[in-house]
């Protein structure tokens, strides 16, 4: 029962006082799959308006998205989290149409930090990205 009510308390969180609060989010067309304390998968799909010169998706875009898991998953223990360092790792372009999965997992999590990866998938199950980050969590708690 408590599993369930974390994985509400989380969905609210990410969806009603983060996502439609995050208008880049919202034109980025992020949606959230599944959530629950320390994981988050979201998904979305490549524009042309998200393309760079090349016709493949401008660098920011897969960051941006792993940025959003980060921070959902995070935040879902119900305390404000905010990242303090990231980077990102592309692997293969992002073509116009594709449509993009972000799966984050948490590898340590502490009083003050914790530690994170987010693998970025595309339609066919390839890894393009891997994105890794650590947030500090304050003591503030998310009131719903």
């Amino acid at each position: 029962m408590k599993s369930k009510q974390n994985e509400t308390k989380a969905f609210q969180i990410a969806q009603k006082m983060m996502l439609e609060k995050d208008a880049f989010s919202q034109w980025l067309g992020i949606q959230i799959l599944s959530i629950r304390p320390g994981f988050c998968q979201l998904s979305m799909q490549l524009k042309h308006t998200m393309t760079n010169g090349f016709g493949i998706a401008h660098g920011g875009i897969c960051y941006a998205l792993a940025d959003t898991a980060l921070a959902f998953a995070a935040n879902a223990h119900g305390r404000h989290a905010k990242s303090i360092e990231t980077s990102i790792a592309h692997f293969h372009p992002v073509q116009l149409n594709d449509q993009l999965f972000a799966r984050t997992e948490e590898h340590q999590i502490s009083h003050k930090l914790g530690v994170y990866t987010v693998d970025i998938y595309n339609q066919n199950d390839q890894k393009v990205a891997l994105f890794k980050g650590t947030v500090y969590r304050s003591s503030k708690a998310w009131t719903l």
